[in-house]
Order: C-alpha cells, then sequence, then structure tokens
C-alpha cells in the first residue's frame, strides 16, 4: 500500500526540493542525510532522488544501493514503486537482472540495484555510467564499494544521494564526509525522530525504550559516539533475572559458545508465553580446573543439560567444527550455526532484553557474573567489546540473533517447534 502524506517537516521538504534550480543548494554535487531511525529522512530522500532523475534526464542509469539487495528492496525499493506507481509512474521491476524502469511524462530512466555487503562488492558496479547513486544505509557499506559507485558518477550534472544512521565517531564516512561536507560540497542535514510528522510522542516514546547506551545515543538521538563501560548495563543491576514460570515450556532451545582452552558455555532456553527464559547453563573453564575436557566429554555435559527435554535445535559458535559434528554424529540434535556478526547481535540482544522477550534465570550464575564483567573496549578505533568474560555472552548472542529475529529483519519472531 502506498503511503498517504499529510505533511513534511521542514527537513523533509529540503530533502524533497535540494536539487532544484530555485534552492539555493541546486549547485552542490550531494545530500548526506544522517540521524536517528524512524526521523523519516529514507522515504523522501528515495521519492527525491527519482523526481530529480525526471527532472534532469532521459534514458540514464542510476543506481540504488543497499548493504544487501534484499535489504535494499525492503527499506526502498518496494514502497518507492508502490508510491511511484500512485503518482503516475510506470514502474518494471526485473527481478532476474536487478534493475527497474520507470517511466513518466515521456520519459523513461533505468534505475539499478547494488548490495555493498563487503570489500568484493566494488567489483559489481565497475565499467558503468552512472548520472547518479543513492545510497542507503551507507554507513554499513565498505569504503571501497562506496568510491567504485562514486567513481562511476562521471557525466555532467551528476549527484550523489547519501543516508545513514550513526556509528562510531572514528566510522571513514563520518571523517571524510560528513565532516568535510562543505569541503565535500554537499548538504549535510542531521535528523531525529521529531523530524518525522507521522510519528506521534507515543511512537517516540516507544522507540526510546528499545535501545540504551550507544545505541540509544545513535539511534534515538542520532549522534555519532563511541561505545563505553557495560555492554549490558540494565542487565548488570539484576533487571531480567526472573525465575522460570512453573509450566513447561512450550518449545526448547540449546545455544552453545565451544571452547577448547577457554570456557564452554552451554545455555537451556525454553518458551513460556512470549518470553524466552534461559532456564539453565553448563560452563567449564579449563584453566580454572586445570583439565581440558573432548568433545564426548562435552557432548556428554549437553546431553544432561537438555534431560531428556525435546530440543528444536543447538545453535552453534560458526567456528566449532568438531563440537558440531559430534553432535551431529550422536543423532539426537538438530545443529544449526549461529548468526554471529558481534554488534548487531548485541544491539538484537539489547533490544530482546528491554522488550522484555528475554529473561535470565537466577540460576544462570555464569550469565549474571558475566553481563557484571562484559565491556566495551574504549581503547579501540571502531566499536569493539573487550574479549574477556565474554562466553556466556556469545551464546546468548547466538541464541537471539539466531532463534528471535530473521536475517536483516529488524523485527523479532518467535520461533516455535512444529
Amino acid at each position: 500500500m502506498a503511503l498517504e502524506f499529510t505533511s513534511f517537516s521542514e527537513k523533509q521538504r529540503k530533502v524533497l526540493t535540494w536539487w532544484h534550480d530555485r534552492a539555493p543548494t541546486s549547485a552542490l554535487d550531494g545530500l548526506i542525510c544522517d540521524g536517528a531511525v524512524r526521523s523519516g529522512k529514507t522515504t523522501c530522500m528515495s521519492l527525491s532522488f527519482v523526481a530529480w532523475a525526471f527532472y534532469r534526464f532521459d534514458g540514464a542509469a542510476f543506481a540504488l544501493c543497499g548493504k544487501t539487495v534484499t535489504s535494499l528492496r525492503r527499506n526502498i525499493v518496494t514502497g518507492l514503486l508502490e508510491n511511484l506507481r500512485a503518482l503516475g509512474f510506470d514502474c518494471r521491476d526485473v527481478l532476474s537482472r536487478s534493475f527497474v524502469d520507470i517511466s513518466f511524462g515521456g520519459r523513461n530512466n533505468r534505475f539499478y540495484l547494488f548490495g555493498g555487503r563487503d570489500e568484493s562488492s566494488a567489483a559489481l558496479i565497475q565499467g558503468m555510467t552512472l548520472h547518479g547513486v543513492l545510497f542507503d544505509e551507507v554507513a554499513l557499506m565498505p569504503r571501497s564499494f562506496v568510491e567504485q559507485a562514486l567513481a562511476r558518477c562521471s557525466p555532467e550534472g551528476a549527484k550523489f544521494w547519501f543516508n545513514c544512521n550513526p556509528e562510531h565517531p572514528l566510522h571513514w564516512f563520518y571523517t571524510e564526509w560528513i565532516q568535510k561536507a562543505e569541503e565535500k560540497h554537499v548538504l549535510h542535514l542531521h535528523f531525529r525522530m521529531e523530524d518525522n510528522p507521522a510519528l506521534s510522542p507515543r511512537v517516540i516514546e516507544r522507540y526510546a525504550s528499545l535501545y540504551s547506551g550507544a545505541f540509544y545515543e545513535r539511534f534515538v538521538l542520532g549522534n555519532w559516539v563511541a561505545a563505553g563501560g557495560l555492554v549490558y548495563p540494565e542487565a548488570a543491576n539484576g533487571d531480567y533475572t526472573k525465575e522460570v514460570p512453573a509450566t513447561s515450556a512450550s518449545c526448547s532451545y540449546l545455544s552453545c559458545d565451544y571452547g577448547t582452552v577457554n570456557p564452554t558455555s552451554i545455555g537451556l532456553w525454553g518458551l513460556h508465553g512470549t518470553v524466552w527464559y534461559r532456564e539453565r547453563e553448563f560452563y567449564f573453564d579449563a584453566r580454572k580446573a586445570g583439565k581440558q575436557k573432548t568433545d564426548e566429554e562435552y557432548y556428554a555435559d549437553l546431553e544432561a543439560l537438555a534431560a531428556g527435554r525435546s530440543i528444536a535445535a543447538v545453535i552453534i559458535d560458526p567456528s566449532a567444527a568438531s563440537f558440531a559434528e559430534c553432535i551431529r554424529r550422536h543423532g539426537r540434535f538438530r545443529v544449526q550455526k549461529a548468526r554471529n556478526d558481534v554488534l548487531d547481535g548485541i544491539r538484537k540482544t539489547q533490544e530482546a532484553l528491554r522488550q522484555g522477550l528475554v529473561c535470565i534465570s537466577p540460576a544462570c550464575s555464569n550469565t549474571l557474573r558475566e553481563f557484571s564483567l562484559y565491556q566495551w573496549d574504549e581503547s579501540a578505533s571502531g566499536d569493539r567489546v573487550k574479549k574477556e568474560h565474554d562466553h556466556a555472552m556469545d551464546d546468548l548472542r547466538y541464541f537471539v540473533a539466531t532463534v528471535l529475529s530473521q536475517p536483516e529483519d529488524p523485527f523479532f519472531a518467535i520461533a516455535a517447534e512444529r
């Protein structure tokens, strides 16, 4: 369904008109919109990008870029095409070749879709000639991909369009583009949630409740700040510690961070209503014990933790190949590799804890201990956590990132055994 626009904020109107001949900013080469989530920058930018393309060009090629083509379609393309069709544009989406042909008023332009997931993505866009490029969530893309796409914009009148949520203040896009916006000859607009007239105060308050620490500063206040202190400060205070209900769990998982010399941590998770409880845990520190365990010994510990319960899957550290194979060989448990994006997993875990989707039993003493010790590395040049007191934290993150959320999906889903 196309969006119904009842009004635009002042910043949204600037996004829609900055390139027009009558605007004082029309001679600039590009636009950067950064700031809070849900602040109304993405929808206006994509509409403005297409409007500018048809105002200036006919028969030209443009690029829409996201971290992946899947996320680009979800964040921009699907809603953009619905809105354009409602405005009278003819849109032909060629899924097999990742481009969209758009026509209006006798003009036709082509918009290619690209994903900038990693350094190899730069090769996808080499050799093209583009009249403009829009980067959705540019801070999540490698610099090589962005610079390769910009180098393709050689025709006279080509412009660059960037949007993103803030990251670490030493991030290359912040230091090379936002801090040098005037030097780069681009317009920089900083958005807050209040700049989106579609959000009510109640909705803004709800979004604010999802985040804490650096993620609150970035996603709610829109600031480029470094992460510091405890990763889960509220959990360290016991805010998410609750007794497990007496009822039987409707679904159960095991999550595992495997170590040989380093500790091995395994959590048993049970779904009670709509809340996942970390009911029990196994934790073995080979250094403290003065001996190492074999994979078969760890498997016996896994069996004991499951205690005859039906387990949907064992979510396991992707690097633990030998232990995963040991589990498969016994034939009782299904093995599922964990999604292991550390920063995204921490953010999702914070959200799950704050929304009450995940709780920790008082019996899980090692998890509670690590909550009070797990810290951001403030000496790092980017967002990193200290590789200390992180084993239960890793298996907790594996569970949330793999079971509670779908790939590239900001919303949580409950997994139930069929």
